[in-house]
């Protein structure tokens, strides 16, 4: 009986800690978490797998419906009469943050999620995953978002001639060199949220952190189309801007797709 008693009065001080958590685990000897090893430039084994497919599919069909729900949403604000008339530039931050999110929860399994080329290359460049993957994300997410877009215009053709088919372009009182800043300001915020989200250390040290990693990105796209929206329309992701420029097809929406679409690579230097 006195046994009990003492345990309940020392209660989980009665044990030593063995595994650090938190910031104390930095200077711990042992690693308390395993760093995956760094991807090869190329994998021939890869287009071997259903996996490797699969993957690609996801992106396709991730990117697919980001762009039919996120184009629609932009549409659908253009139309209106007034911006109280509509869900306005918020409801437009929350369409994307939204559809990121979920996106990222359902793909994250399958592929890890990426729905942008900017977010692949990024990953890349970490040596998170081969050339040849990278490759076919990008290829994926591109023909998903010229998909979805083209779904969009194929709903409603005349809305979508008029109100600019939701492509990117600078607003009146910016500069190009503005419009550039807020994408490659943004691009970066995304990708080192991306980044920290997915952190082998995070995932250890923090695991008393109840975090679900779709959740900060979704919300950093949110947070980043709020400011830029007013200035470029938020690019972001080379795919988002490719898709709605390709099915609008007017001259000016290529030139501000390729200027929206380099800070994407810029943002890594």
């Amino acid at each position: 009986m006195e046994d009990k008693e003492e345990d309940v009065r020392l209660g989980a001080n009665k044990f030593s800690e063995r595994q650090p958590i938190g910031t104390a685990a930095q200077t711990h000897e042992v690693k308390d978490y395993k760093e995956p090893p760094p991807a090869p430039l190329f994998e021939p084994s890869e287009l071997t797998s259903w996996s490797f497919y699969r993957a690609g599919i996801a992106e396709f069909i991730a990117t697919f419906l980001f762009l039919y729900i996120t184009i629609s949403t932009v549409m659908g604000v253009k139309r209106a009469p007034n911006l109280c008339a509509s869900v306005g530039i918020q409801g437009i931050a929350w369409a994307f943050g939204g559809m990121i999110f979920a996106l990222v929860y359902c793909t994250a399994g399958i592929s890890g999620g990426h729905i942008n080329p900017a977010v692949t290359f990024g990953l890349f460049l970490a040596r998170k995953l081969s050339l040849t993957r990278a490759i076919f994300y990008m290829i994926m997410q591109c023909l998903g978002a010229i998909c979805g877009a083209g779904v969009v215009k194929g709903f409603q053709p005349h809305i979508f001639e008029a109100v600019g088919g939701g492509t990117n372009s600078v607003a009146p009182g910016y500069t190009k060199g503005d419009g550039l800043g807020a994408e490659i300001v943004g691009t970066f915020v995304l990708v080192y949220t991306v980044f920290s989200a997915t952190d082998a250390k995070r995932s250890a040290r923090d695991s008393h952190v109840p975090i679900l990693a779709p959740l900060p990105i979704g919300f950093a796209v949110f947070l980043v189309h709020l400011a830029t929206i007013p200035v470029t329309g938020t690019g972001i992701n080379p795919a988002r801007s490719l898709g709605a420029a390709v099915i609008f097809n007017r001259e000016s929406a290529w030139h501000e797709m390729v200027s929206s679409s380099r800070p994407c690579f810029f943002c890594f230097v």
